[in-house]
């Protein structure tokens, strides 16, 4: 299944898609450069994932009852749509409105193109799938950045746009050679009954161990640079580079254990692993200062491997499992509940945290971060255990 034309194009269709998106990681500094305030760049950058929150759950059931394909096609159009915006109107006040048509787009694509790569795969290799599958979508987090910040840096933040726009046009052509299985007939979308299906599954264990790993994964990568140049250290090329390295070895080698040894056998050890990253870093707060002798940046570059290693793991055989228990009716329902319930992990985390290192430092942070990832990793103790039939 995985060397099929439909499983690569669907992963190749998913690095355009994301690496259109990706682009905009550096829009604080034109915000910044428009004379936009920190809270304005607050505002901008959390309405991408608000909206994600809102749309996912309400779009799944209708890519249920519609079909993958047409999904896909609205998510790429409206990226597409919200780059051309941002190229003919620079302006704080409108890439507010950029970042929520992206929102939009985002929950329509993902939720589709990943249900529809469920759909391609057997259970017995589904771990493994959706992890290879996933490192196009990291590819494109570490590459575009990279690329966007050498555009910026030459020729300015509007040809970033133009770029991002052509990327998302490779998509859309990607997209329209899709033909998607034929399924049975699909129910149509109930209100109250979509409502109350839709809280069953919020308050399933998984969804729950879903929060936690969001929770780390959100307030690691929102407060790590601030640390580190409180620290002093110049750089953070090491950690990124060594957490997004070791997502992709682990889903390209060692995937196949989420199906040979079952979802819980793999993402019970990977959630602890990401408990002791958060760890070391609370070791750095607490014992390194700015003018200290000791080295920081390999602590960082370790503390960096154990959180991909452990996302690498963790975010496939959570997906997995999702997959195994949904209904096939209702399968695209629950994809959006389960990625909404992992950003408003990644939300809470951005927002709480950022009280907390305001009041009480970054020791703290990292601190009261450890605790919660340790009770998120016994919760995962009660997880199915089964393996992929």
């Amino acid at each position: 299944m995985l060397t099929t034309t439909a499983f690569i194009r669907a992963t190749i269709t998913n690095f355009f898609f994301f690496a259109s998106l990706n682009g905009y990681v550096l829009l604080p500094l034109h915000i910044q450069a428009l004379g936009g305030t920190e809270v304005e760049i607050g505002i901008v950058m959390g309405i991408y994932s608000g909206v994600g929150i809102l749309c996912q759950p309400l779009v799944g059931p209708w890519v249920d009852a519609v079909g993958r394909k047409p999904f896909m096609v609205l998510g790429v159009g409206l990226v597409a749509l919200s780059s051309l915006i941002a190229v003919l109107v620079p302006a704080v006040g409108v890439l507010a409105l950029v970042r929520a048509v992206q929102g939009v787009g985002f929950s329509a694509f993902f939720v589709a193109n990943f249900s529809y790569v469920i759909d391609l795969v057997p259970p017995a290799r589904r771990g493994w799938a959706l992890g290879i599958y996933g490192v196009s979508g990291l590819a494109s987090t570490a590459l575009a950045p990279l690329l966007g910040e050498w555009i910026i840096r030459r020729f300015g933040f509007r040809p970033l746009f133009v770029v991002s726009l052509m990327l998302a046009l490779v998509a859309m052509a990607l997209v329209h050679g899709v033909r998607e299985h034929r399924r049975g007939e699909q129910p149509p979308v109930r209100g109250v009954e979509w409502l109350r299906e839709g809280l069953v599954d919020v308050f399933q264990r998984h969804m729950t161990v879903a929060v936690f790993f969001g929770l780390g994964s959100g307030t690691v990568f929102a407060f790590l640079p601030t640390f580190a140049e409180a620290l002093g250290v110049t750089t953070l090329a090491l950690f990124y580079t060594a957490y997004a390295g070791a997502a992709m070895v682990v889903r390209v080698f060692g995937g196949r254990l989420i199906d040979t040894r079952g979802r819980r056998a793999v993402i019970v050890p990977s959630m602890f692993v990401q408990a002791g990253a958060a760890a070391i870093l609370a070791g750095v707060a607490a014992a390194v200062t700015r003018t200290s002798r000791v080295p920081v940046a390999p602590f960082l570059a370790v503390a960096g491997l154990l959180s991909g290693g452990a996302h690498g793991f963790v975010y496939p055989g959570l997906a997995a499992l999702v997959a195994d228990r949904a209904p096939e009716a209702r399968r695209a329902a629950v994809v959006g509940v389960f990625s909404a319930v992992f950003l408003v992990g990644q939300t809470a985390g951005a927002f709480a945290f950022g009280y907390v290192a305001h009041a009480l430092g970054y020791a703290a942070l990292w601190t009261i971060l450890t605790s919660l990832l340790v009770l998120g990793s016994l919760l995962s103790f009660g997880l199915a255990g089964e393996r992929a039939a």
